[in-house]
């Protein structure tokens, strides 16, 4: 046989064998088509398929983390606010992910939006900004259970930002301000009210005991004197001017008596 012949289907066969010969990462599968038919997933690593007949499709099992695009979301209680979310998913069926649906990236970004823009539609305001967990896992399960057809599994979805209208900022902004407003006068009164009822106990304790009422007056001499003022008061209890007053009064009323 010629020589030429002999290399020409030496080379041919190398190529063959090159082409038979494919390698998959331990983060990919090779999802098999031969004829147009599904053979299977294969992977990782080092495997042979025919030439020209089966047709291999590599799929990434690693998480891809997707970032929703703004979407203007009108709530419940018809207030419009910009939301975007990230969601994060992988493949766990690579044959579902190749045969049932054309872009499975694709698809899962698509029906994020939707999904998005439905569940927050149902919710109020109040709900959308104190609520955000509970939102986050309803929104997880919807898209999870949308996408497991296709071989996708959904494991978080997480409501980055909301933006609100400039009107509606300074509207939520005056409503805080007179909450704290509220609140403080609240905390006010109630500090008065307890306070008083420990006034009127201190009353009632310094009626009984006359003695207690010289112990404060020694007290507040006390701390009159540390700062070193000039000026020191002397309390005078009012028992004894009263004292005085009353025997003012008797003397008076003797001396009538005697003219």
């Amino acid at each position: 046989m010629d020589p030429i012949v002999i290399g020409i289907i030496a080379l041919a066969a190398f190529i063959l064998i090159l082409m038979a010969i494919k390698v998959v990462k331990e983060w990919e599968r090779g999802v098999i088509l031969r004829l147009g038919r599904l053979v299977g997933a294969r992977g990782p690593g080092i495997f042979f398929i025919i030439p020209f007949v089966d047709r291999m499709i590599k799929v990434d099992l690693r998480i891809v983390t997707l970032d929703v695009p703004r979407q203007d979301v009108i709530t419940k209680d018809n207030v419009t606010v910009g939301v975007d979310a990230v969601v994060y998913f992988r493949v766990v069926d690579p044959e579902a992910a190749v045969v049932k649906v054309l872009d499975h990236i694709k698809a899962t970004s698509l029906i994020s939006q939707t999904t998005l823009r439905n569940v927050l539609g149902q919710s109020e305001l109040d709900e959308l900004l104190t609520q955000r967990e509970k939102l986050n896992q309803m929104l997880q399960k919807i898209i999870d259970e949308q996408t497991d057809p296709w071989g996708v599994k959904v494991s978080i979805v997480e409501i980055k930002s909301v933006e609100l209208q400039e009107t509606m900022r300074r509207s939520m902004a005056a409503q805080a301000e007179a909450e704290r407003e509220r609140r403080a006068k609240i905390i006010h009164a109630e500090g008065e009210f307890q306070a008083s009822e420990k006034l009127a106990e201190a009353g009632a304790i310094i009626a009984r005991e006359p003695t207690t009422l010289q112990l404060r007056y020694l007290q507040t001499l006390v701390e009159i004197a540390s700062e070193k003022n000039s000026t020191i008061i002397f309390p005078i209890p009012i028992d004894l001017i009263s004292m005085f007053m009353n025997r003012g009064a008797g003397t008076q009323s003797s001396e009538k008596t005697t003219k």
